[in-house]
């Protein structure tokens, strides 16, 4: 597999070929003569690369302040739905006087992905028309008739009572888990939530044992409640990881007080490997290459729900914390943050989402890997989605254009070197494939892998985690044969 890249801005290209200027037809923003579109070819290749530089103004170049947002929020700003200060106290006495809707721990993280402007523009869960659109095309149409990524249907189910009790209300107050008031939904539009036609289209099968579906859907009401979204304040876990939970405005923000001339976002639900590390730096060295200066590598794993076999969030983290520590990749370069967003394993249909959720936090490049967001079919012994369609679709996605997508080379770890490779098919029995399944197995025996496979740092950290699991698990059985 070959990693290709489409370039939205730089000042010095490699192996690419201009083939239109971009125009402001629409007026969303000015362009300078050196933004332009680029025909997609491989910058991995066995011949030397070429440098290629476009006519432009150079003063205006000089001129200009290079800022990490080269790419433009969806909507043009990014949402913001946290009540000001000032306006909290009054906002919650208003809030306590309407008719309550509760929120379950997956809600509450999607009432933080809305309100930080992850799904900009959307400013509250979806009504119903956005909820159509989202359904069945994938993408929002907004007010100037410009079309913005928005893959996943970001709604609110409600029971049967809880409709009846809101009754002709236009505005309801929402509740957390744990019974604080956590913000309002005005204007609210309540229309029939048909399960069965929303899991079809969003995952393209309804087969028993899809974990969001099951977590999620299922025990849900037959309601849908959409508004505009007001959030009293923040939201906030704290179990030590908010300050990791950093907001698309405040990456920005990170981007341009580090002078980022390019980000580039990799998601995972994993530990990171050696494997991981070296295409995200390997992926720095050709930006480099290309002409970037300081190119910031966004670390961005996945914290919202994820399936009981995955390795939990704080251990993820302490993890990747050890991967910089120990050198792996460089503090100086990498900027790691949790993306709060639930995980619904839609192969895909949600890898689109994770991608326009990052062109919101200001990346511009984003890197895609085998089977992305996808899992094994839950009664079939196959994968549930083809591992090359992930990337061929988010290359074409409506509302997506103007993100860079970097499809990477495989890596394997290299026998006769001792180290992860990026896979040779001419040297394939020299390669050893360690899958997450067969990586869990070597924490959870105790047993190492192979040497270069993952700095020991990090794996110390699996080991401990699955020994404790162990040990706990063991408690629990002891106590339920004891009794």
């Amino acid at each position: 597999m070959s990693l290709t890249i489409k370039v939205h801005l730089a000042t010095h290209f490699n192996d690419l070929n201009i083939i239109q200027y971009q125009t402001n037809r629409h007026n969303r923003r000015k362009f300078t003569n050196y933004d332009l579109k680029i025909r997609p070819r491989p910058i991995y290749s066995s011949s030397p690369l070429t440098v290629y530089r476009p006519k432009m103004n150079v003063d205006s170049v000089r001129s200009s302040v290079i800022k990490s947002s080269l790419i433009e929020p969806d909507g043009g700003v990014v949402v913001d739905l946290v009540v000001p200060e000032s306006e909290r106290e009054l906002k919650t006495e208003e809030a306590e006087s309407m008719p309550r809707v509760n929120l379950t721990n997956i809600d509450l993280e999607w009432v933080q992905v809305i309100s930080e402007g992850w799904a900009s523009p959307l400013k509250g869960f979806m009504r119903e028309n956005e909820y159509l659109q989202s359904l069945h095309f994938n993408c929002l149409k907004t007010k100037d008739g410009s079309i913005v990524n928005m893959s996943l249907p970001i709604v609110l189910a409600i029971d049967d009572e809880t409709k009846e009790r809101i009754g002709s209300s236009t505005n309801v107050g929402l509740v957390g888990p744990g019974g604080d008031l956590i913000g309002i939904l005005r204007s609210i539009e309540i229309y029939k939530h048909n399960k069965e036609e929303r899991i079809a289209r969003t995952w393209g099968t309804t087969a028993p044992g899809l974990p969001y579906v099951d977590e999620v859907i299922t025990p849900a009401g037959n309601w849908l409640i959409g508004g505009d979204l007001e959030v009293l304040k923040p939201i906030k876990y704290n179990d030590g990881l908010d300050h990791y939970r950093l907001s698309p405005q405040q990456l920005r923000n990170e981007f341009d007080r580090r002078q980022a001339d390019a980000v580039f976002a990799f998601q995972l639900r994993n530990p990171v490997h050696n494997g991981h590390a070296l295409l995200m730096n390997d992926t720095r060295r050709r930006l480099l290459e290309m002409g970037f200066k300081n190119p910031i590598l966004l670390l961005h794993p996945l914290g919202g729900f994820t399936k009981a076999d995955d390795v939990p969030l704080d251990v993820r983290m302490e993890q990747h914390s050890k991967v910089l520590e120990d050198g792996v990749l460089d503090p100086k370069t990498t900027i790691v943050s949790i993306f709060p967003s639930p995980m619904h394993y839609a192969g895909p249909t949600e890898v689109q989402w994770h991608a326009k959720a990052r062109v919101n936090a200001g990346a511009n490049f984003y890197i895609v890997g085998r089977d992305p967001a996808g899992m094994g079919h839950p009664t079939e012994k196959r994968d549930l989605y083809d591992p090359d369609h992930g990337k061929k679709v988010l290359s074409m996605a409506p509302g997506l254009e103007k993100l860079n997508i970097l499809p990477f080379r495989v890596a394997a770890y290299d026998t006769v070197e001792k180290k992860m490779a990026f896979f040779n098919p001419s040297r394939a029995k020299e390669f050893l494939f360690i899958s997450g399944t067969k990586m869990r197995a070597y924490a959870k025996t105790g047993e190492n892998p192979p040497d270069g496979f993952m700095c020991p740092g990090g794996w110390k950290v699996l080991v401990n985690y699955y020994k404790n699991l162990q040990s706990e698990e063991a408690t629990e059985q002891a106590a339920v044969l004891a009794s």
